[in-house]
């Protein structure tokens, strides 16, 4: 059994005010051209399919466009997508029965009632059947009618949430089963704090959300969305593959891609990651203002200017959006400002020259002369009134 493991498509998304349809776009057609290569039997989206609940009717479009491009490359695949925490789980719910018959399964909704279970998809291969177990995105509050409540009658954490909701679950082991969740998944012995996360995903104040991957034993491949870092938790069939698209500056330089799997026998499965290539790269270019306009490109960049120099502003914005069409934002490095968290103790013996020096820290010789210069003119009195 062959599939493909995405997720976190984002699509809608605008990096800094920059519109990136054309970009999702070319990275969709992207995906559904290596499906027509490797025709894989399946395609797993691991939710977030919108940056926003409630889509633009471009973002719509540009979905809409993406699912006819993998039907027509793989029209025998099935195709099954959760919702994730920037949809609308309603949205994605909506015509699910009418769906499932054309072979894509979009579940939008976890279990509602008591006797509901998560929806599973069964197919079938030369080494028996794989069950899929599509689950979306949930929050304690979503299922307390299915898992029940604390014993104060409040909701369960995130953790006891899912474990207790997959535990619920009749997953014949014998069998190969696969999970398809949209949640933070902490890696085996690792805390929170220690998962990298990226500037464009949401982080709950104080990791709240957090799930321990033993629930995961069950399942022989775990896909997983939300982590837009691609990140295996505790093995390699369990996985984050990452988003197909930077989404922020912080991914700039991560070689983004899709996990195509491959479950043989119970027991064996193989792993291979299909680069993507971005249209337009997410890059930061960091030096001086002559070197950096040097380098030039469509690319989305972040200059990032290590000039000691203070440039006219409007000139060298100007400057380098006509370098950067897609520029995203300037930074400046070498602006000195002062050191709050460690101010020297004041010492008598300390004449005004060295307290400067020790207070600004780690000047050159040429910006030690200025500042002596300085601090003999205020000594002397000379321009001031």
């Amino acid at each position: 059994m062959k599939f493909f493991h995405l997720s976190d498509l984002h699509i809608g998304l605008k990096l800094m005010n920059r519109d990136m349809r054309e970009d999702q776009e070319y990275i969709l057609r992207q995906i559904a051209e290596l499906a027509a290569e490797k025709q894989p039997d399946a395609v797993v989206i691991a939710g977030d399919i919108y940056d926003k609940s409630v889509p633009s009717a471009e973002a719509v479009e540009v979905f809409d466009r993406f699912i006819s491009l993998l039907n027509e490359a793989v029209p025998r695949a099935e195709i099954m997508i959760i919702s994730g925490n920037h949809d609308s789980g309603t949205r994605v719910n909506l015509y699910r029965s009418v769906l499932q018959r054309q072979r894509i399964h979009m579940i939008g909704m976890p279990p509602q009632l008591p006797e509901d279970h998560i929806e599973k998809v069964t197919l079938q291969d030369g080494f028996g059947r794989v069950n899929f177990y599509l689950l979306p995105f949930v929050k304690p509050s979503m299922l307390k009618a299915v898992v029940g409540a604390d014993e104060n009658g409040n909701n369960l954490s995130y953790d006891e949430t899912l474990h207790r909701l997959i535990e619920r679950e009749a997953i014949n082991t014998q069998e190969r089963n696969v999970l398809v969740s949209h949640q933070f998944y902490l890696p085996v012995d690792a805390e929170a704090d220690q998962v990298e996360r990226m500037d464009s995903e949401i982080v709950t104040v104080g990791n709240v959300d957090q799930v321990r991957a033993d629930v995961l034993q069950p399942f022989d491949y775990a896909a997983l969305g939300h982590i837009h870092k691609p990140m295996q938790v505790g093995c390699g069939c369990w996985r984050y593959c990452g988003t197909p698209l930077a989404c922020s500056v912080s991914e700039a330089g991560q070689q983004k891609g899709i996990i195509f799997v491959e479950l043989a026998e119970k027991g064996n499965v193989n792993t291979e990651v299909l680069p993507l290539a971005p249209l337009r790269p997410v890059r930061v270019i960091k030096g001086a203002l002559a070197e950096v306009l040097l380098q030039g490109s469509e690319d989305f960049v972040t200059v990032v200017l290590t000039d000691k120099t203070d440039y006219d502003v409007i000139d060298m914005q100007d400057r380098l959006r006509h370098a950067f069409p897609n520029l995203l934002e300037i930074r400046r490095s070498a602006l000195r400002t002062a050191d709050y968290s460690a101010q020297p103790v004041p010492d008598e013996t300390l004449d005004p020259f060295a307290l400067c020096n020790a207070f600004l820290k780690d000047l050159d010789e040429d910006e030690k002369a200025i500042l002596r210069e300085a601090v003999n003119a205020a000594q002397s009195g000379e321009g001031l009134a």
